[in-house]
């Protein structure tokens, strides 16, 4: 029996909806929350504090800049590998912030609240040794990755063991890098809107830097990787940089409630794309660390209060959740909305956060719009822990048969320099998101060497820790006791 495009999108609302009332609440939403903060201390590089929760970690990365006479010891890994890759690092440091400013009470009722402010001052910590300046406070350089990927990813082994060369690249005013330093202010123009109320000497130089740098950006254009050739094939600029100028526009007016930031963003807003052969503002896409257009919309709509950034937003939502227009993603028959097969899992977390921003922003003034979001949201990070036709979980260590063999070097523990030994994984990369189908069938392979379903990254995690936060802000949620264990 053929069934319609409109027929499919009733049933699969309806299911949405069905799902929202009656499976809600099937999880702890805490206990994913706490882990998937835990995550970012298993990624961290450096001198560890005396505070390290993560047994099997130790300092790493210590001699990192030295081949440029600085210090760049600190920041997160990137993902299974031991590279610093500054691009998507800051993309997920400004969500962290975000869902530090909008769901602090979530954070704070499940004991979470300190852990996450910790990570946030460990990466912005990061980002401010990378920014050298000048003796006038003006931006010198900027250091946007640690470690050649090519020599990176020969070795398989942690990283406290790894001998290799670590080389540091970095932009400046005759090598410009507008969207690895614009992103960057973004973060930390977000961090200090969160550090604000606790710590105001340290607000305010997160914020200084972040004006600085974002004024850099601005200054001297240009697209990264072509300063950083390195991060060539791995994190490209594949829609330029106008983005991320709006983007740290955005978030540095919401910090400094300067003019000039909202004039500067919704001048750069008029240039974006239209969706192809229509006259609104492009919706077919997803959210990532290299494309902010679609966090803008939410973001300007909720600064501005204007309608017509809000209707911006909904198209984007409406693709993915019922569509729009005839437009909608791609959904596997277990309920996963689909866009890539890279990090699939991501994107659909990022597009639960996003939906579940709009909510928070405008369920008193678009009601309808907000229960069909709030809905989609909800289903996907429920497909996520186990609503899914495997009934398993894609988050490791928690749930009912999660990953256990992620494409994780440091989590793999081999001391042979091989990713088949030992056989079993010897260390659990708690609250990690793994990638997921790369098909819309529902289906996963929970093999080490498949790096397409099974890597992890501090980018996986971003949206879905902001998803998490939200969740236990609707349903509530517990951390556990006693962990990490020992």
């Amino acid at each position: 029996m053929r069934i319609s495009f409109h027929s499919h999108l009733i049933v699969i609302f309806v299911f949405m909806l069905f799902s929202e009332n009656t499976q809600a609440q099937l999880y702890n939403y805490g206990e994913v929350l706490q882990k998937s903060l835990f995550f970012y201390e298993c990624q961290r590089s450096g001198l560890l504090p005396e505070t390290n929760r993560v047994s099997w970690r130790g300092n790493s990365g210590l001699c990192d800049g030295q081949d440029h006479g600085v210090d760049l010891a600190g920041g997160w890994y990137d993902a299974g590998d031991h590279v610093k890759f500054g691009f998507p690092m800051a993309n997920a440091a400004v969500k962290l912030a975000w869902s530090a400013l909008e769901s602090e009470e979530a954070y704070r009722s499940i004991g979470q609240w300190n852990i996450l402010l910790d990570n946030l001052r460990w990466v912005n910590n990061y980002f401010i040794k990378c920014h050298i300046k000048k003796v006038d406070g003006s931006t010198l350089k900027f250091f946007g990755q640690v470690g050649n990927p090519k020599i990176d990813h020969a070795y398989w082994g942690s990283a406290e063991a790894m001998n290799i060369l670590r080389p540091s690249y970095y932009v400046d005013d005759s090598r410009p890098g507008t969207e690895l330093t614009a992103e960057t202010a973004a973060a930390l123009a977000a961090a200090s809107m969160v550090f604000e109320k606790t710590d105001s000497s340290y607000s305010a130089k997160l914020l200084a830097e972040a004006i600085t740098l974002y004024a850099f950006a601005d200054l001297h254009r240009g697209s990264y990787t072509n300063s950083i050739v390195a991060a060539k094939g791995y994190y490209d600029s594949f829609n330029g940089y106008q983005d991320e100028l709006m983007w740290g526009a955005i978030w540095l007016y919401k910090a400094t409630r300067e003019k000039k930031y909202l004039e500067k963003a919704k001048g750069i807003y008029t240039s974006l794309p239209n969706q192809l052969n229509q006259n609104v503002k492009q919706y077919i896409g997803g959210d990532s660390w290299d494309n902010k257009v679609y966090a803008s919309y939410v973001l300007m709509a909720e600064l501005t209060g204007e309608a017509s950034y809000r209707q911006d937003a909904a198209r984007f939502l409406d693709y993915w959740s019922q569509g729009h227009e005839g437009n909608r993603i791609a959904y596997s028959l277990g309920g996963q909305a689909f866009f890539s097969k890279w990090g699939s899992l991501r994107y659909a977390a990022n597009a639960s956060f996003l939906a579940f921003m709009y909510v928070k922003y405008f369920q008193d003034v678009d009601q309808k719009h907000s229960a069909t979001y709030k809905a989609f949201g909800i289903r996907q990070v429920n497909y996520i822990l186990g609503d899914n036709p495997r009934r398993s979980s894609y988050v490791i260590g928690f749930g009912n048969n999660s990953p256990t063999n992620p494409h994780h070097r440091n989590a793999h523990g081999s001391i042979s320099g091989s990713i088949k030994e030992p056989v079993d994984t010897k260390h659990i990369l708690f609250g990690a998101l793994v990638g997921g189908p790369s098909k819309p069938n529902d289906d996963y392979h929970d093999v080490r060497n498949n790096y397409v379903e099974n890597e992890v990254s501090c980018d996986y995690n971003a949206g879905f820790t902001g998803a998490m936060a939200m969740m236990v802000g609707f349903f509530g949620g517990k951390s556990l006791d006693g962990f990490p264990p020992l």
